[in-house]
């Protein structure tokens, strides 16, 4: 496609060079350049892509998009705001690919994950091949990519659904963060239906106050836009029981389906019997009442179905194959995933890394545990510094055997990390093990019959960041490695 082209996309603009080359590629990392690239700088949280300019033009870029001067002898752009200009180009390189398929985007603190991947797993069942971009990977049909971010910048991501509309993808799913609301990741993103999980204390580091975090998660409600369209509805899947919820639901055009236990809602669920080795409810939707049995465990399990459910039935997935589907989900990797190897005791590793998720997850456990419960917790370095008090208060009063240890410590000293963690705990009984893998190590040998070992925080994840580097890093492989040792 040639530049100009392109810019007819853009308002309000100078241009440097009036030459009109061919676009090739668009890219934000020079290092990914080739000859034809459409170069964009952009400011990022440990770089300036400005600084990187020359670089790009030495790699065959033929244009700079960019918010302040470059040293180039190639066509350069300037716009008052790179990403939104990026997010605009994207989409009409790849043609509005989002226009083209059905596009589902799900927000909240906790769930997110779990609930994309029911959704998926419910289109798969009712034969529809589908699209998934969220925190693990990525996935076009069957075909797996590694992720960096929850949401990825709008170039990849309007070139993932370029792909998956070349690849005949029906229907896609995408993880939606705060972080990518607030930059402009997802502008251009024509979602059919947005849902929300629940919003609880995360990311202050980066949103500052909970209202702000409130507010731009219901960006992705108030971008559903205010045109009914037949053939087109939008629609805007809430979780009843939040209260977030209502300013959500003034916030959108679109019609609203609401999910719940102890709340009213379109879609509830009811009589919840849990077990160690799944969860049945009796489901209430507008078409019927349905038995619903699960392999998944937990009441939050119970609200990420829901949501899927609401969900696919706005979609027009039959109920018969909606519960069909969700019988055969076996459970999403780091999630609430059980380590088994033959002991006499359970491992369970899961993401929490919220309060409210950590509280969610202990509770549920204490549901079923026939023993202690054992709970291995840190916080991230260089995030949200209030939370930590509050994951060792809920450790300390949900589990026998608190032990706090590191959890991607990055800039900062694991041990200080500590410290914050154990002032919102003073004269509680708890472990302090800052090396993670000694942690593990010390819950497994030390597990009696029937006890359960909750590893928190860090759940699919296959690193941990200590510095400035990452290293290799999985709480499943540790539980084993630790257990085998054990027998």
């Amino acid at each position: 496609m040639r530049l100009q082209d392109l810019l007819a996309n853009l308002h309000d603009f100078t241009e440097k060079g009036n030459a009109n080359p061919f676009i090739t590629s668009l890219e934000m990392d020079s290092r990914e350049v080739e000859k034809g690239s459409l170069f964009f700088c952009v400011h990022g949280s440990t770089f300036d892509g400005h600084l990187f300019a020359t670089q790009a033009e030495a790699r065959g870029a033929v244009a700079i998009i960019a918010e302040k001067e470059v040293q180039v002898s190639i066509p350069v752009i300037k716009v008052k705001d790179t990403r939104r200009a990026m997010a605009v180009i994207a989409d009409a390189f790849y043609q509005h690919p989002t226009h083209r398929l059905q596009l589902i985007g799900v927000t909240g603190t906790n769930g997110k994950t779990s609930i994309s991947h029911i959704i998926e797993e419910i289109f798969k069942e009712a034969g529809e091949k589908t699209g998934l971009i969220g925190t693990m990977y990525t996935k076009i049909g069957e075909q797996s990519i590694e992720m960096k971010n929850t949401t990825p910048e709008s170039v990849m991501l309007q070139k993932y659904f370029h792909q998956m509309v070349s690849e005949k993808v029906t229907r896609a799913v995408m993880e939606v963060s705060s972080h990518a609301l607030d930059m402009g990741r997802v502008q251009g993103c024509d979602f059919n239906i947005a849902v929300f999980s629940n919003l609880t204390q995360d990311h202050l580091d980066y949103h500052r106050t909970i209202d702000e975090y409130r507010r731009v998660k219901g960006l992705l409600f108030t971008s559903l836009g205010n045109r009914f369209e037949i053939g087109s509805p939008k629609y805007a899947v809430l979780n009843n029981d939040d209260p977030v919820s209502k300013e959500y639901a003034r916030a959108t055009a679109a019609t609203i389906v609401t999910y719940g236990i102890h709340h009213d809602s379109d879609i509830v669920a009811s009589n919840i019997r849990m077990s160690s080795s799944g969860t049945e409810f009796d489901l209430q939707t507008p078409f019927g009442s349905y038995e619903v049995k699960m392999n998944l465990i937990g009441l939050f399990s119970v609200y990420n179905v829901l949501a899927a459910i609401a969900t696919c039935i706005v979609s027009q997935i039959p109920i018969s194959r909606i519960i069909k589907a969700i019988e055969k989900v076996r459970g999403i990797p780091g999630r609430f995933e059980i380590v088994n190897q033959g002991q006499n005791f359970t491992v369970i590793v899961d993401y929490a890394h919220t309060p409210d998720s950590l509280e969610n997850v202990l509770k549920t456990v204490k549901q079923f545990s026939k023993g202690k419960i054992n709970v291995i917790i840190g916080c991230g370095g260089d995030r949200d510094r209030l939370k930590r008090p509050l994951m060792a208060k809920i450790a300390t009063k949900f589990a026998d055997v608190p032990i706090f240890t590191s959890d991607n410590p990055r800039s900062e000293d694991p041990l200080e990390i500590l410290k914050e963690m154990e002032a919102g705990v003073v004269g509680e009984s708890y472990i302090t093990i800052p090396d993670r893998e000694k942690a593990i190590f010390y819950a497994i040998s030390n597990a009696g019959e029937n006890d359960i070992i909750v590893i928190a925080g860090k759940g699919h994840e296959t690193y941990q960041i200590i510095g400035n580097k990452t290293h290799s890093f999985d709480d499943r492989l540790v539980a084993v490695r630790a257990i085998k040792e054990l027998n």
